[in-house]
Parts: structure tokens; C-alpha cells; sequence
């Protein structure tokens, strides 16, 4: 049965989850500098403006 498959079968799907694999990775950067860039001004943690007692 094995001996049906193509030979090249199992790279070529590593290779496309590798490919997708990298193309999220680089849509998650790109949107979150796209966020940084564009957004609005983070307001600072809560323990960083007052005061503790």
C-alpha cells in the first residue's frame, strides 16, 4: 500500500504547513505593529500611577 504514494508526498505537506505556518506568524507581526503604530495610547497600569499605602 505505501508503495502507491508519491515519494515526494510527505515533504510537500510539511513544506505547506511550514509555508502556513510562517505566513500567520508573519500576519500576527505585522498586525500588531500595525495596532502599535495606529492605536491609541495604552493607559498605564494601575499600580504605576498611584501611590501605594
Amino acid at each position: 500500500m505505501a508503495a502507491s504514494f508519491p515519494r515526494d508526498a510527505r515533504p510537500r505537506w510539511r513544506s505547506a504547513v511550514t509555508t502556513a505556518l510562517l505566513v500567520m506568524i508573519t500576519v500576527m507581526i505585522v498586525r500588531d505593529i500595525l495596532v502599535r503604530r495606529w492605536g491609541g495610547p495604552t493607559p498605564p497600569a494601575s499600580g504605576v500611577t498611584q501611590p501605594s499605602r
